[in-house]
């Protein structure tokens, strides 16, 4: 459904008090469009969070370079000077030594010359090393003109999503008024200590579920990556960065990072595996026994559940 049908939907949803108002949405009714909204809404969502990972990434990137060419830029500036000022010395020193008054005074001559020699020898190491330099230089200017292009292509498709995703942000502040007026809305506890895990995962994947368990009751947020409220991946990346292992931001990064650690779904999941949903939308963490615990949606918490209940559409699983 596109963005502007969503907004148009969404307006009707808001009682207006005339005679023609539509009666209010059962609770079923409301979670289903809810359900729906966020269905979208979680892939808008991790598109932003890509486009905004990619521009955090191009920026660095640009600001290293950037401090690199103008550190190199200065020392070529001081090797310039250097090379003009023993070019001055030795062509003095040249003059004064053909002299005739240098030839008497000068009481062993062949000292002097090896003087001259020398210098000369060091301008030639110096203007090695600038015309070094220089080559050097334009290496990374190309570089920086490279980083700049990708900083100017990430930070446009940052804002391109960005407007997406405050249309989208628009329609779930209506529904989180619909669903609260209908006493549906969790509001969720950030400070929330969570449920002890007692399950049966051992070494890495205890850690993640001992983490993700102590994050149940807090909201879900989007764009959220702690500590007081979540979306599915950065709940998924945290829990796993608990067990020492870094995964990448969002959905789409974390099934592509975990392309070679692919298990066989379902027969194969183990506790701690993530499972990939609803396009690639969403992803949880599989916590035994049938059960995921993960960051559902908006108007939710953290929570365990069954995944029989949630699995929709399941595009897979890996084991990070």
């Amino acid at each position: 459904m596109p963005v502007a049908a969503g907004i148009t939907v969404g307006l009707l949803l808001i009682p207006t008090g005339g005679a023609h108002a539509e009666p209010k949405p059962t609770i079923p009714q409301a979670k289903a469009r809810l359900a729906k909204l966020n269905d979208k809404a979680d892939k808008v969502v991790d598109r932003y969070n890509t486009a905004t990972e990619d521009l955090k990434k191009a920026q660095s990137t640009y600001t290293k370079l950037d401090a690199t060419y103008k550190r190199k830029l200065a020392t070529v500036a001081d090797l310039r000077e250097e090379l003009v000022n023993m070019a001055v010395d030795t062509y003095k020193m040249g003059a004064d030594v053909t002299s005739l008054p240098a030839l008497i005074s000068n009481g062993d001559p062949a000292t002097l010359l090896n003087n001259v020699a020398l210098a000369g020898q060091l301008a030639q190491e110096r203007a090695a090393k600038l015309a070094a330099f220089d080559r050097e230089n334009r290496g990374l200017k190309d570089q920086r003109e490279k980083a700049e292009k990708a900083l100017a292509v990430a930070d446009e498709e940052r804002d391109a999503v960005q407007k997406e995703r405050a249309e989208v942000l628009k329609l779930i502040a209506q529904q989180k008024k619909l669903l609260d007026r209908l006493g549906a809305y969790k509001v969720g506890n950030p400070n929330s200590t969570g449920v002890r895990y007692t399950g049966a995962a051992s070494g890495n994947a205890a850690a993640v579920l001992r983490f993700a368990y102590a994050q149940i009751g807090k909201p879900y947020v989007f764009g959220g990556t702690g500590p007081g409220g979540w979306d599915c991946s950065g709940l998924t990346q945290a829990a796993w960065r608990a067990a020492g292992v870094s995964l990448p931001r969002t959905t789409w990064q974390q099934w592509a990072w975990g392309a070679s650690r692919k298990v066989d779904y379902p027969q194969d999941l183990q506790p701690g595996d993530l499972i990939f949903s609803e396009g690639l939308g969403h992803v949880s963490i599989y916590a035994g026994n049938g059960q995921i615990v993960h960051a559902p949606q908006t108007g939710d918490v953290v929570k365990v559940v069954k995944l029989s209940a949630y699995g929709r559409n399941i595009q897979g699983a890996i084991r990070p």
